[in-house]
């Protein structure tokens, strides 16, 4: 049977830093208020005069093809995010501002075969739409008879919205929902996990699943402290990360899950 296996991986992450402390002076917040509702220190912001999300996606894709030693002719996975420039820095938008961050990640796949230990094993998709307005962009959309207008910019409506705690209700046990459901699939228990890379949206979350699931932390790798929340580019940025420090090695049971706006989790 086919399936595919990661033999690259690179990832991206803008030069400028901002710290807590940076949203200090733009909000009301602070270091310790964010620290304790979301793990992040600090994050990374792009610069308009260098980055935009195609060559971010470039160097990080650059970065995985050096080390799969491939041509660009074969698969590969981008995920690319450039958030800062959405966000509304100032009171308003606070809750939402401290989370997100930019950057990118990229996994080059290889299909292989069952005679190869290495390999995906499965993946596992799931989304339940009644969700969708708790963690979502209204506007613009392709529903709208207008795509775009004063009125949306004015009413926020192009900005993300987060209802925190209905998503972190949800997240916590879906993140345990899926990892037992792809243990059980390949006949595989908690104890066999290498290592689990969760979404870096919230540390708090990660460390409640980590808590549930009885894991140590020395099998779990977070990264959101310095990183915050990449969206599409938190798992692969971390990937790279756990990969750079040893704490990922080539053949290690590795377990990623996912859970976003839609609701959607992996």
């Amino acid at each position: 049977m086919t399936k595919a296996k990661v033999i690259g991986m690179g990832h991206y992450l803008p030069d400028r830093v901002v710290t807590n402390f940076d949203l200090e002076k733009v909000m009301d917040t602070s270091d310790q208020w964010i620290k304790e509702r979301t793990g992040i220190s600090e994050r990374r912001f792009f610069d308009p005069e260098k980055d935009t999300v195609a060559n971010m996606a470039a160097r990080a894709s650059n970065l995985a093809l050096k080390q799969s030693g491939i041509d660009i002719k074969d698969i590969l996975v981008v995920g690319a995010e450039i958030q800062s420039s959405a966000l509304e820095m100032n009171d308003r938008g606070r809750s939402v501002s401290v989370i997100f961050a930019d950057g990118a990640g990229a996994l080059i796949l290889q299909a292989t075969d069952d005679s190869d230990n290495q390999g995906i094993l499965s993946t596992h998709l799931h989304a339940d739409g009644r969700f969708a307005e708790e963690l979502y962009v209204r506007d613009p959309g392709s529903s709208r008879k207008e795509r775009l207008t004063k009125e949306m910019i004015d009413d926020v409506g192009i900005r993300a919205h987060m209802n925190g705690n209905v998503v972190f209700k949800h997240a916590v046990v879906k993140f345990q929902e899926v990892i037992h459901e792809a243990l059980e699939a390949n006949q595989l228990k908690i104890d066999d996990i290498d290592l689990l890379i969760p979404h870096q949206a919230n540390l708090r979350i990660n460390q409640f699943v980590q808590k549930q699931l009885g894991l140590g932390d020395d099998q779990v790798f977070n990264n959101i402290m310095h990183c915050g929340n990449t969206t599409a580019a938190s798992i692969p940025i971390a990937m790279c990360e756990a990969w750079d420090e040893g704490r990922l090695k080539p053949d290690d049971l590795l377990c990623i899950a996912a859970f976003g706006s839609g609701f959607t989790w992996a």
